[in-house]
Order: structure tokens, then sequence, then C-alpha cells
């Protein structure tokens, strides 16, 4: 998970280049004779750290944590549980199957990129360059073309060309509104079964006349024995992977 979240780190490291030359000790810049600049390894460490910080909004937004969470509290409140399973139960299930959704994603950047960094293959900017191929891969197959046509059409740009000519921004923006749309269709069928079962016993007590009992007090035993005997959260959590192809 550590080595991932690293490898996932790596892509979002863009920084604006302004003087050409830094004179503090421990931020420094200096151009190459071919044109390029680079960045001191202590800034990169600082940088590096920063990160550690923003990985949890990286992680709610460039991965398929966001489609995962929404259906499993979708699913909590279609089966009518209250706060159980907990919160953090919910979390952890979730960072897991991201984790395991993402790894081949998170390999190829730590083969493409992070492995030629850290031998010193690659410079910092061809690094970043490499990264952002596999993530950018990943979050196409998952993205609208209407929810990127929207976007661009926020961005004042005109419609791309191909998939490359798309800007990061745009796309993590679209990708982000096409994994709250998925997960709540997913949602809508996770509810129907359960609303058929909130029905049928809401009927039952009223053709009895107990018009005081509440239906999802006598409903809900049975949506959890029908959960049960479906093996549903294997179901759940194989849909929500097989999702995303």
């Amino acid at each position: 998970m550590t080595r991932a979240l690293l490898a996932l780190g790596l892509i979002f490291v863009a920084l604006p280049v302004g003087a050409q030359e830094l004179s503090m000790p421990a931020l420094t810049m200096t151009t190459q004779e071919d044109g390029s600049q680079s960045w001191s390894l202590s800034f990169q460490v600082l940088v590096a750290m920063t990160l550690i910080t923003l990985m949890p909004a990286l992680l709610l937004s460039m991965t398929g944590f966001v489609r995962i969470i929404v259906v499993l509290g979708l699913l909590r409140q279609a089966l009518g549980t209250g706060q159980t399973p907990s919160n953090p139960i919910l979390l952890g299930l979730a960072l897991m199957l991201t984790a395991f959704i993402m790894q081949p994603t998170a390999n190829a950047v730590w083969e493409q990129a992070a492995v030629p960094y850290t031998e010193e293959e690659m410079d910092f900017g061809e690094a970043f360059a490499a990264a952002q191929q596999p993530m950018r891969t990943f979050m196409l197959a998952q993205t609208r073309e209407s929810d990127l046509a929207s976007f661009a059409q926020l961005a004042g740009d005109a419609p791309y060309a191909d998939a490359e000519a798309v800007p990061f921004t745009v796309l993590a923006a679209a990708f982000v509104t096409s994994e709250l749309k998925t997960a709540f269709q997913i949602g809508f069928l996770l509810f129907i079964p359960f609303v058929i079962i909130d029905l049928v016993v809401a009927s039952v007590l009223m053709s009895l006349g107990m018009m005081m009992l509440s239906p999802m007090l006598i409903s809900l035993p049975f949506k959890l024995m029908l959960f049960v005997l479906v093996d549903g959260w294997t179901l759940v959590i194989g849909a929500l992977a097989g999702s995303f192809g």
C-alpha cells in the first residue's frame, strides 16, 4: 500500500519555474546546457514530504476510492443498519479495495517513472511526464466523454483532437464527476431489492391494521437475511472491482 501511494504521489509533482537561479543553500535551481532545469535534492525531498500531507486528497480524486466509498455508503443506507458497519470499517474496506484495483496502475508508475528516477536514469521532469501516462490511461477509461466535453467548455478549450491533448486538470475533474455518476447508478441498483422488501412489509402491516408499528423495524431482519443468503458482500465487492474493467 505504501509503495502504491508513493508511486502515485510522483504523478502530482509539478512546480512552476520562476527565476533562473535561487541562492538559498537548501533551495537551488540550475539551468543545464540543453535548457532543462533541475532542482536541488533537498528541495525535492521537501516537496515529497509535502505530498504526504496531500495523499488523502489525491487518493480521493485520482483513484477508484470515490466510487467505492460512495457505493458502500449507499449500501449501508439501503440496508437501514444506521452506523453499522461503522465509518472506519467502510473506509478500511474501501482503501484495501482501492489498493487492489489500482495495483496494476501503481506498478506501471513505479516501473516507468519511480525506479528510473531513483536510479538517476531520468531527471525530475522526465519522471513526472512518464508517471502521468499510466494514470491518464486509467482515468480516461473511466471517464465519460460528455463529462470531458463539459469541463473542456468550462475551461474555454475547443474539442480535443485526441486523448493525449486533454489537460490533466480537465481530466481529473471529469474523472471525479464520472465516478460519482457511476457510483449513484450502482447504488440505485442496490436499493431496488431492499425497497421492495420495505414495500411488501409495509403492505402486510397495513392489511393487518398494525398502523403504529414501524415497517423498518420488521423489514430489517428480512433485508439482513436476504443479504447474507446471497453472499452480498462478495457480490458487491466483485461488482465494484468488475466495474473498473
